[in-house]
């Protein structure tokens, strides 16, 4: 289909780790979901095809790097691959959620510098643009040479908590830990509310230890704002804290609910009050009764418009 102003057909295609949200944002385009097909062989290999041409297209491909992280960051590169061998004018790698963005430095001897890796696997592959939400490491920005656009899911979270928080005038947004602090004071300011961090020390990746508490949340609706939630060790020590410290109520919004291991029981049974997540990872089904989605496809969808028409998407980074 081909938009306004443009003399080259936009396509979108989605890799098997989240093609819920690939749809909703070809819905939000008005455009169908381009047509692909990935099978795996009986000796584990990959298999993809695209099943329409993209001679001269504007190829976008929707892929997180969930779990089967490998085989799905595989199926990612393989695609780029076979669009830029079937004469794709440009292909752009959309990964809502990239998840090695935690290895983002040599912290120990004899490490790879994982996330850079990828960025230079993403690149050898034919990739001429990415585009991503909330990487845990900003820093990651700097690994790629070609251009990154780096979305933000800050308004969603925003609109989240002023519509599902009655009370909201007397509560306090928290920053997990001091590396949050940056991200919750944003959110604090949109929200006109004070702003309060937990001081912790992480032991291993699974175990984190809360050494105190940072600011006044007595009586008060405390707010958790953090990148995202994997095993909810650290969410759940959160919440202990908080209300060890006087705190009336917990909820906690999150831009990647990846939600591995423990991580749904820890919070059913945790006395947080709710959990939500946006949709950059694919929700667990059926959803849990404290689990909640925020939908970032509006925004995806507006990005890949804005660059499919060489506009600019830098207000859509806040």
């Amino acid at each position: 289909m081909l938009l306004p102003g443009m003399n080259r057909p936009l396509k979108i295609f989605s890799g098997q780790s989240n093609p819920d949200l690939a749809r909703e944002i070809t819905d939000h385009l008005g455009i169908p979901l381009g047509r692909s097909t990935t099978q795996k062989f009986a000796n584990d290999n990959l298999f993809v095809r695209f099943e329409e041409s993209l001679r001269e297209a504007d190829v976008f491909i929707i892929q997180s790097l969930t779990a089967p992280v490998h085989d799905h960051l595989m199926e990612l590169l393989m695609m780029i691959d076979a669009a830029k061998g079937a004469s794709a004018h440009r292909v752009t790698a959309v990964i809502p959620y990239f998840s090695y963005a935690r290895s983002n430095k040599k912290d120990e001897p004899r490490i790879s510098i994982t996330a850079r890796l990828v960025a230079d696997l993403l690149q050898t592959a034919g990739a001429d643009r990415v585009l991503t939400m909330t990487l845990h490491s900003p820093q990651v920005h700097g690994f790629f040479k070609i251009p990154m656009d780096h979305l933000s899911a800050e308004t969603v979270i925003a609109n989240h908590f002023a519509t599902q928080i009655d009370d909201l005038e007397n509560a306090v947004v928290v920053a997990p830990d001091a590396g949050d602090i940056k991200r919750a004071s944003h959110l604090a300011r949109r929200l006109r509310l004070p702003l309060a961090f937990i001081d912790k020390q992480r032991i291993s990746d699974t175990e984190v230890e809360a050494r105190g508490l940072v600011g006044d949340v007595k009586n008060k609706i405390a707010l958790i704002i953090d990148d995202e939630v994997s095993t909810a060790g650290s969410l759940i020590k959160a919440v202990d804290t908080l209300l060890a410290a006087g705190a009336r109520e917990v909820y906690a919004a999150v831009t990647h609910g990846v939600y591995v291991g423990p991580a749904l029981e820890r919070i059913q049974r945790s006395p947080i009050k709710a959990v939500a997540a946006t949709n950059t990872c694919r929700p667990p089904t059926p959803l849990p009764e404290k689990l909640q989605v925020m939908t970032v496809a509006p925004l995806f969808a507006e990005a890949i418009y804005r660059i499919h028409q060489g506009e600019s998407v830098s207000e859509l980074f806040t």
